[in-house]
């Protein structure tokens, strides 16, 4: 099945880029400028990660993590020019899943949002053999 993720970033240039090599890695990709675009999304749609920068106009990722914490439960991963440790640790106590710094490499973003996945995929609950039936 498809993952589907959500890339909130202000700047043009960034959530294209991701659109598109997210896209050729087999994800949908929705793109959002921020926190009201963000909230619609959200609210039609089913999204499996998002990408949330922290500098952004009106609302900031700070506030959008909180919001997603309290109303959504989809994981975070913050992708920010703000890369000072109390930065990332602000970021990760506000509920972010994972912090990447700008400038990035997308693969190694890539290869967070997997293990964001991976760590957060609800486990499909098996049945357990009973004891001493072969």
């Amino acid at each position: 099945m498809t993952k589907h993720i959500l890339v909130v970033d202000d700047h043009n240039e960034i959530p294209d880029l991701l659109g598109r090599y997210l896209g050729q890695h087999s994800y949908q990709v929705s793109l959002a400028d921020g926190g009201e675009v963000m909230r619609k999304i959200l609210a039609r749609e089913s999204i499996d990660l998002v990408v949330l920068d922290i500098m952004m106009p009106g609302e900031d990722g700070l506030s959008l993590c909180r919001y997603l914490r309290e109303h959504d439960g989809s994981p975070v991963i913050m992708l920010t020019a703000m890369s000072e440790e109390a930065d990332t640790i602000v970021g990760l106590e506000m509920g972010a899943d994972d912090y990447v710094s700008k400038p990035f490499s997308p693969r190694e973003l890539l290869a967070r949002i997997k293990a964001v996945l991976r760590r957060t995929e609800t486990t499909v609950t098996r049945e357990a053999p009973v004891v001493g039936q072969w």
